[in-house]
């Protein structure tokens, strides 16, 4: 680049770029991830710190901004939820097998479904796993190395923005689910609640999804169109 297209680069100013920030992330219905931030902000612009900063800004009002994973939104705050009604849109309650289920997968990721009903201890129908699927709280992750190749499980980023959590590390421990009373005062020992990952990259045992996976689980029809 020659010094007349760097003088043809507008230069912003901290509170310019912080507006620039804020606009994109309030226009989109979803949450805006730092990628998509980066291509539409001033180049060398140090995406995270701008948001930390108006992450600041919002803090004391009626709508924070939040961070989910690398994905930013505007939610409304959390002491202040009691006053939004969204009775005609409520959330359908999971069951208590699907919330059984979508606590082993975010604590347990990546896991297979063989692996769901041996911590269960009993058999994980398709359907729980339907209705988490269509929530868009779990994924396929993988295809584990052992004989049979099974999928392996995981949580998905709008399990993560739903639920509020930055990253998976913030599920609450041991600790915290006893002091809310959801582990009952008579724990077996040596129980203990894994430290759940935040990679998204397969791990060493697991191998990625191909279209010819995808049509065995009935996900893509043959031909690689994908089912409605």
């Amino acid at each position: 680049m020659d010094a007349e297209e760097e003088a043809e680069i507008p230069s912003f100013s901290s509170a310019e770029v912080e507006r620039i920030a804020e606009a994109l992330v309030f226009a989109s219905a979803e949450p805006v991830s730092e990628a998509f931030l980066a291509e539409r902000l001033p180049r060398g612009t140090d995406v995270n710190a701008v948001m930390l900063r108006l992450m600041d800004v919002y803090a004391p009002r009626g709508v924070n901004l939040i961070r989910s994973g690398d994905r930013w939104a505007f939610r409304t705050a959390a002491d202040l939820s009691f006053v939004i009604h969204k009775e005609d849109n409520e959330t359908k309650k999971l069951s208590r097998a699907a919330l059984e289920v979508l606590a082993i997968i975010a604590y347990h990721q990546p896991v297979t479904r063989a692996e769901i009903e041996e911590i269960r201890g009993v058999q994980t129908s398709r359907g729980t796993l339907d209705v988490l699927m269509e929530a868009g709280w779990v994924r396929f992750r993988g295809r584990r190395r052992t004989p049979g190749r099974p999928v392996t499980l995981g949580t998905t980023p709008d399990f993560l923005d739903h639920f509020g959590l930055e990253e998976l590390r913030d599920l609450p421990g041991l600790e915290e689910l006893k002091g809310a009373g959801l582990l009952s005062g008579r724990i077996p020992p040596g129980f203990a609640i894994p430290v759940p990952i935040n990679a998204d990259d397969l791990s060493e045992d697991e191998d990625p999804i191909t279209q010819l996976d995808l049509e065995e689980l009935g996900l893509l029809t043959p031909g690689g169109e994908a089912e409605e």
